[in-house]
């Protein structure tokens, strides 16, 4: 078998590769014979994210020989280590207490027993696993006696030489009874020397096919986090209280602050880990791709059925249309319409693709989002009822009459941008007044530029601002305590804008928005209940961007299908495009993972009457062919 089909089960983990790394905060006899103390270190472990703690406990009259017993005769690194067993050891009783705390508490309670009469005493607390120590390694005795239990066994490879692997591993393989057990990579110098560690070991370990884990002893937490790059699907670390108590292991011990650290690298590298699959573009990178790659340009003008040529072509960016490793293929291909000296080359220029209609068929109002530039343009091939203006910071400097002719039949919304000059994304919500204010200048901007528009849209009197409020942040998201003040810093941004003559739509965020090729931590109108309790406190409506809710429903194990049923009384406008993941938004429907035939009912059931645009991002790019691809697939269905 696969090594990376390898796994094995302890509780209701399953520990192998691909799987949640499973962690073990080893508490050992860092309690130093303090009950509380060790009711502490759970805690802590707790707190910090480990799946199990992990104690040691020994019969010292059965695992020390009669004379290390004495004090007059056992060598003094003997009795230095005796002194400390006897003088931290809990009772048997503490133990039964703290496996009940661990079972309370949600935690894996399990302990290294380091002598056959302490497994006859776990053996009573029902541990589902047991751990090996390294010194354990060639004690078969107590090997045996614990395959005798039928339980997992992790077993650490410090102290010991090669052979003595080798004779272990293939020692429990030839048992009768299958053992699962997994291998831990260790050294075991409190604390280790990095030059002794030797992580490359973890991949020679892996010959075994059983699960590889490591149990470290180092200072500090780098070490760690290269062992889970490499494959570790098992960590072990020994925590404290302070790592200058008195005993052996409080020095290659992980405080609280830095085990903490420890445990949220470890997922970190989980997801960054991915898989071996074939490389594919992720959806920041699709962003930056256009921004910054280059695709063909048209150099001269070229007329319909001109034959292509090398020197009608050159590269230039924004890369919005074939990349430049395309242009072999073009070469000789005929063109099918008239391509303008400076524009890009798309597929559609060579070969027939989905074109629009002039009218689509729809039982609620429609749209297409629009910029000065090419409202016109795809106003020439479409008849929408809505147009919605998706607005740069650069276009509220405009004047819109460069642009727009007198009057149109259509009417229109505006969805405010999230970026203005300086680099400044708007925020309504932040407790930065200073930015908060800025942010409130902006978007009271953007309603006057709103307000202005509505000369040329005479069947519009109140227009709908779609706008991303805010309330992200960089690094993380904010505990939920503080959410109730960004909503509340939001209610405060509404009372001091002039809006009476537009309505303002938040609208529903993803957990890890796009702002410009750079992820951040988005926080506010995710969830329904605070969708809900605020429309309660405003009278706000809101727009449902389909796959923004769908990946935040992703990221909490929401139901798509009822969220999207649950804010339908409050939905004025739909954003409709696919995504997957938690981060895969405004996919082309179809290609990502939303169950349209499931979702598209319940907006027809509560919300018969509220006006969507497919929100595909860069549906605009050559002529809008994204949006008639959108359009052609809901056509009928809404």
């Amino acid at each position: 078998m696969d090594y990376k089909e390898k796994s094995m089960i302890i509780d209701k983990y399953i520990i192998g590769d691909n799987q949640k790394r499973f962690v073990i905060a080893e508490i050992g006899m860092n309690h130093n014979g303090v009950y509380d103390n060790a009711i502490k270190l759970i805690d802590i472990a707790i707190e910090a994210g480990a799946d199990c703690v992990k104690f040691q406990i020994r019969c010292l009259d059965e695992l020390y020989s009669q004379d290390a017993l004495k004090v007059s005769k056992g060598d003094l690194s003997t009795q230095y280590t005796l002194g400390l067993l006897k003088k931290f050891e809990l009772t048997f009783d503490e133990y039964r207490k703290i496996s009940l705390y661990c079972k309370d508490r949600n935690i894996l309670f399990l302990c290294t027993p380091w002598d056959i009469k302490s497994v006859d005493l776990l053996e009573k607390l029902d541990v589902p696993a047991y751990k090996i120590a390294s010194a354990d390694m060639t004690n078969y005795a107590l090997i045996d006696y614990l395959c005798e239990k039928n339980k997992p066994l992790i077993l650490s490879t410090g102290m010991s030489k090669q052979e003595e692997i080798d004779d272990v591993v293939r020692y429990i393989n030839n048992k009768k009874n299958k053992i699962n057990f997994a291998l831990l990579h260790c050294n075991s110098t409190y604390p280790a020397p990095f030059k002794d560690i030797n992580l490359s070991y973890i991949k020679k370990l892996m010959k075994y096919n059983v699960p590889i884990g490591y149990s470290g002893h180092e200072r500090g937490t780098a070490v760690t986090l290269a062992a889970v790059a490499l494959g570790a699907v098992i960590i072990e670390r020994h925590i404290t209280l302070n790592r200058d108590m008195e005993g052996p292991d409080h020095s290659a011990s992980l405080e609280k602050k830095d085990f903490k650290y420890l445990i949220k690298g470890i997922r970190h590298i989980e997801k960054a880990m991915g898989s071996d699959k074939d490389r594919v573009i992720t959806q920041g990178e699709l962003i930056n791709r256009e921004n910054l790659s280059k695709s063909i340009y048209a150099n001269v003008h070229i007329d319909k059925n001109e034959i292509f040529k090398k020197n009608m072509f050159i590269f230039r960016s924004p890369g919005q249309g074939l990349q430049p490793n395309k242009l072999r293929n073009i070469l000789g291909k005929k063109a099918i319409k008239c391509i303008k000296k400076g524009d890009p080359i798309f597929k559609s220029d060579y070969e027939s693709v989905i074109k629009a209609k002039k009218n689509y068929k729809f039982k609620r109002k429609w749209a297409i989002p629009v910029r000065y530039h090419d409202i016109n343009n795809l106003l020439n091939v479409t008849n929408p009822d809505l147009i919605e203006f998706h607005m740069s910071f650069n276009d509220l400097d405009e004047s819109p009459g460069d642009f727009l002719a007198d009057k149109y039949d259509c009417g229109f919304l505006v969805h405010a941008p999230e970026l203005f000059e300086n680099d400044h994304l708007l925020d309504l919500c932040t407790p930065n007044n200073d930015y908060r204010n800025k942010s409130i200048t902006h978007m009271q901007k953007l309603i006057d530029v709103t307000k202005s528009l509505k000369k040329y849209f005479p069947t519009t009197s109140k227009p709908k601002i779609i706008v991303n409020c805010g309330g992200f942040s960089k690094d993380n998201f904010i505990p939920d305590e503080l959410k109730v003040k960004y909503y509340q810093n939001l209610i405060n941004s509404f009372d001091i804008l002039d809006a009476n003559d537009v309505e303002i739509l938040p609208q529903t965020m993803a957990p890890y928005p796009w702002h410009f090729g750079g992820q951040r931590y988005q926080n506010l109108f995710m969830n329904v209940s605070e969708i809900i309790d605020f429309h309660k406190k405003t009278g706000v409506r809101f727009c449902h961007d389909i796959s923004h809710s769908f990946l935040a429903c992703n990221k909490y194990n929401w139901n798509h299908a009822n969220y999207t049923e649950s804010i339908a009384p409050f939905t004025a406008h739909y954003h409709i495009s696919d995504g997957s993941g938690v981060d895969g938004e405004g996919l082309q429907i179809g290609e990502g993972d939303i169950n349209f035939n499931e979702l598209l009912p319940i907006i027809n059931k509560y919300s018969q009457d509220i006006s969507f645009i497919p929100e595909v991002w860069q549906g605009h790019t050559n002529n809008g062919e994204g949006f008639w691809i959108s359009l052609e697939k809901l056509e009928g269905k809404l």
